[in-house]
């Protein structure tokens, strides 16, 4: 007789699951899902590649610079590669809507360019990445971030020596 109890509660409660995916459903607020990568922000210290334990995360030199490529439907959703990343460059969102065709499979890929451009100081050929923020002091200003973007490992040294920064 216990069920005709529980039977006449859940019809007064209504349904207690979700109606996706013919409605929205709810995600936790620190849930990890689809990482989302601002190409801006990225230094190409390659951190995310070396931590990313199903090899879902790959750096490749191409003539036009280097390719940061992320395959969602290998990735895990560890979060290690947003921890180590430096710069923020990798984030996770709460997106977790990867349900996708196989013919779609080779589309669940990011793929950006890290360009090649000549230093601005000795012109050399050089990354136009971002410079990596973490432990200089002072604080990059906006405008010195795009001036560090196009300067050579060694004038960025140099640049931060004459700033009297400490990195």
């Amino acid at each position: 007789m216990n069920f005709i109890k529980n039977l006449m509660q859940n019809l007064v409660r209504g349904p207690s699951t979700v109606s996706y995916p013919f409605g929205p459903a709810w995600t936790p607020d620190k849930f990890r899902g689809r990482v989302a990568f601002k190409l801006a922000s990225c230094t190409g210290c390659r951190a995310c590649e070396q931590v990313c334990a199903p090899g879902a995360i790959r750096f490749d030199k191409t003539p036009e610079g280097l390719r940061f490529m992320m395959w969602h439907n290998s990735c895990v959703f560890c979060g290690l590669c947003e921890h180590y990343c430096p710069t923020d460059a990798i984030q996770q969102t709460t997106d977790w809507h990867l349900a996708h065709a196989v013919e779609d499979e080779f589309t669940m890929a990011i793929r950006e360019v890290i360009a090649y451009v000549n230093c601005s100081a000795c012109g050399a050929k050089t990354l136009s990445s971002a410079p990596n923020p973490v432990g200089v002091n002072p604080p990059f200003s906006a405008e010195e971030i795009e001036q560090q973007r196009n300067l050579c490992p060694g004038c960025r040294k140099k640049a931060l020596a004459e700033r009297g920064a400490t990195s």
